[in-house]
């Protein structure tokens, strides 16, 4: 009697076993009757396939593609990243054995965190990791989202934060250094005696702020910081304590119509200072804006990398995957922050661990990156604790009609004595 329950219950679970493995129940090979191998991986091909013999790694993209302040760079960022996997998968994808979509999960953010984490929520299942979570405020919304699951995220941003948060894969100098390395440029170069951060709140504005006040103290400055909403219109308080107070240095961390707002605004109450605004506040189409004259005479812009035209491998394959395009350094960015999700992706495949968790473990190995020259390599070093790791080289550009992007390097990659010896402990924004 007991021998015949048994073959009947064996003969149930046989029955059923197809109808578990399609619920994702019962998986043979760790593999679900849609092909899914893990979480954003399947072994079918991606829908727009150069080699449909190869699985697919689909990541997803959370950007400000319509109204918020950045959609002037988010959408060439967005649509360079889309170039940059398409070189990859014609170069025969990651280990020979998948190709990577970023086109299937994209969505807007709107600039607004609560609609940030919304979308991210959308997604987050059919994905392996992000290949773009634009915006710190916005990322912060969903960052606890992420190291819960080991979501791997690319940011379009450069917080300091980032330096701690391993899921996140962050690309060149954080805001806090940039500003520190600015202060420090025009120390050298202008001999300010007193130093301004007009910045947005959360942690794009306050980080940059922090490191200015950092570099200001350092070098025995005057430090003050106002805090501004976005909207053009609404910068009518920043500009009222720039053209009172009169600062010789403003350090400005707003998006490129704000900056233009307030730059050519204050020069028009007679302002003769300088302005060094961090990398999102710049946007070619300032320059046929009516702040261009007040813009190449006071300002100029602290990037984390070099613009478009730089003479690199890397931005020459940028140019070449993108072709006839109106240059804008959204661009440079998005290409150059898709390497190390690249190179973290082809450490995973090649150790067989194919996986959120795999793909964490390769990026907390890696101790460079080959950007193709567009950023030393020791710029891709996730593996040593955040003071270690911290990258601490910036440039520094000039409006220019002449160049591609509207801006020219003035100097090049460098760390200045502020940078150098910072202990890169917390988020900077926390000590504002």
């Amino acid at each position: 009697m007991k021998r015949s329950h048994l073959a009947l219950l064996t003969a149930l679970l046989v029955g059923a076993a197809p109808l578990l493995s399609a619920c994702g129940v019962i998986r043979g090979d760790d593999e679900d009757s849609r092909g899914a191998v893990t979480t954003g991986v399947t072994r079918e091909p991606c829908p727009l396939a150069v080699d449909k013999n190869k699985g697919c790694i689909y990541l997803g993209t959370v950007s400000d593609l319509t109204q918020g302040p950045f959609a002037a760079q988010a959408v060439p960022i967005t649509n360079a990243q889309k170039a940059f996997w398409q070189r990859v998968n014609r170069a025969g994808g990651i280990g020979g054995k998948y190709e990577v979509d970023v086109q299937a999960y994209v969505r807007d953010n709107k600039y607004n965190p609560e609609v940030h984490n919304q979308v991210y929520q959308e997604i987050k299942n059919n994905v392996l990791g992000l290949a773009q979570t634009l915006g710190s405020p916005t990322t912060a919304a969903i960052i606890n989202d992420l190291k819960a699951n080991s979501v791997v995220a690319a940011p379009a941003s450069w917080t300091s934060g980032w330096e701690f948060e391993d899921v996140i894969v962050e690309t060149g100098a954080n805001y806090c250094i940039e500003s520190m390395n600015a202060v420090d440029y025009a120390v050298e170069t202008y001999k300010p005696k007193s130093v301004m951060a007009v910045h947005y709140a959360g942690d794009y504005g306050a980080d940059a702020a922090a490191g200015a006040k950092v570099a200001a103290e350092r070098n025995g400055l005057e430090f003050t910081a106002v805090e501004t909403p976005q909207g053009a219109t609404e910068q009518g308080r920043a500009i009222t304590e720039i053209t009172k107070n009169k600062p010789d240095l403003v350090i400005l961390t707003t998006g490129p119509a704000d900056a233009a707002a307030i730059v050519g605004q204050a020069a028009a109450a007679k302002f003769s200072g300088r302005f060094i605004g961090t990398g999102p506040t710049w946007n070619p189409a300032l320059l046929d804006s009516p702040a261009a004259p007040a813009l190449k005479a006071l300002y100029e812009q602290s990037a984390p990398g070099r613009a478009w035209g730089a003479d690199t491998p890397g931005h020459r394959a940028m140019r070449e995957a993108l072709g006839d395009v109106e240059p804008n350094d959204g661009y440079t960015s998005g290409w150059a922050w898709s390497y190390p999700l690249k190179a973290a992706l082809e450490k995973m495949v090649a150790g067989g661990d194919i996986s959120r968790k795999g793909l964490l473990a390769a990026v907390k190995s890696l101790t460079t990156v080959d950007y193709e020259g567009m950023l030393p390599p020791e710029a891709g070093n996730y593996a040593g604790d955040p003071n270690a790791a911290t990258f601490r080289q910036t440039v520094i550009n000039k409006p220019d009609d002449a160049a591609p992007t509207g801006v020219t390097e003035v100097k090049g990659f460098y760390t200045g004595p502020t940078a150098q010896s910072y202990t890169m402990d917390g988020p900077c924004y926390e000590k504002l």
